[in-house]
């Protein structure tokens, strides 16, 4: 669904999964510093919009999320995640409860599968889920902005800025007393600066959440009889996962980004730079730290041994501990 806020000036449509939105408008730090001092929104009308209805929403849900979501006070944001049975994430939601409906916004394209398997788990439950992608647009708000909510519109308030679930058709209208909008590039920057993990950006197929830092802000250890619990509940008391989350700052003299997928060796092994332990998840320029990068490595990996992700040098911090 394109939309129709790449008809402002300067903006430059996003690509790949995030098709649809302005990937900037000209000015990528200037964006970026808009965002970081509380200026601004950031269009996210390509993400998935899903809605619960129905006495039973947060029981049944509770049911089916890592979270713990059976008492979740109306207007508090919290996320979660969908796992396969082997504990592998499959669908991660960023939602909150208006007391009436929870509302939930997710990856682009991921809508369709999300809600198949939620109605297939349905059974005798007082619920109803729907698509709402094509009738409500996400919008980003960053941390400290005073910008108007316009009433009634449902708000999602975390750490990072509020996430509106706007009606589509008034997203122009709001726009034009929002400004400045900055694009994905952006809000990217500042999310790899977060530390905080995308779901097919920082997953592959046989993610587990210990990986990402997901325990605690996505997966409740207290709550049990979800799909996956059991992988969960042995990393977390007998184990550490295979991999680990880490924060790269790269060579700042390379002209290109290393992509995603790129594979990242050892540096100094000699045979091509040494054996591959991981690759980058997202890379991006940030208008203070310059180009840094989340990534994937083997837990074993040394905090101090020097990295080379393709062929950019690269040093770690921690995300997740070894």
């Amino acid at each position: 669904m394109k939309s129709p806020l790449l008809s402002l000036p300067g903006a430059v449509p996003a690509e790949g999964v995030d098709e649809g939105v302005a990937a900037h408008y000209g000015d990528l730090f200037r964006e970026q510093r808009a965002l970081a001092g509380g200026d601004g929104f950031v269009d996210l009308s390509h993400r998935g919009v899903v809605t619960v209805t129905g006495a039973d929403r947060l029981s049944w849900l509770h049911l089916l999320l890592t979270q713990h979501v059976s008492d979740l006070p109306a207007h508090r944001a919290t996320e979660a995640l969908v796992l396969s049975a082997n504990g592998h994430v499959e669908h991660a939601l960023y939602l909150v409860d208006d007391g009436e409906t929870v509302w939930a916004h997710v990856e682009p394209g991921t809508q369709g599968a999300l809600i198949a398997y939620l109605e297939s788990m349905k059974f005798f439950y007082r619920v109803d889920v729907a698509d709402r992608t094509d009738d409500i647009a996400v919008v980003h708000l960053p941390a400290g902005s005073i910008a108007e909510v316009p009433e009634g519109v449902v708000v999602r308030e975390t750490p990072y800025g509020r996430d509106l679930f706007l009606p589509r058709a008034d997203l122009e209208a709001y726009a034009e007393g929002a400004g400045p909008a900055a694009g994905l590039l952006a809000y990217e920057a500042l999310r790899v600066e977060q530390h905080r993990p995308r779901l097919g950006f920082e997953t592959d197929h046989r993610t587990i959440p210990h990986e990402l830092g997901w325990i605690g802000t996505a997966v409740h250890l207290q709550k049990g009889c979800y799909r996956g619990q059991e992988t969960v509940a042995r990393v977390q008391n007998l184990g550490k996962p295979p991999r680990r989350l880490v924060f790269l700052h790269l060579d700042g003299s390379e002209v290109h980004l290393p992509a995603h997928g790129t594979e990242i060796r050892v540096a100094g092994e000699g045979e091509g730079e040494g054996r591959r332990i991981g690759f980058i998840t997202t890379s991006v320029r940030h208008h203070e730290l310059g180009p840094v990068a989340l990534a994937l490595v083997k837990r074993n990996v040394p905090l101090d041994a020097r990295l080379l992700a393709g062929d950019t040098a690269a040093a770690q911090e921690a995300v997740v501990e070894p």
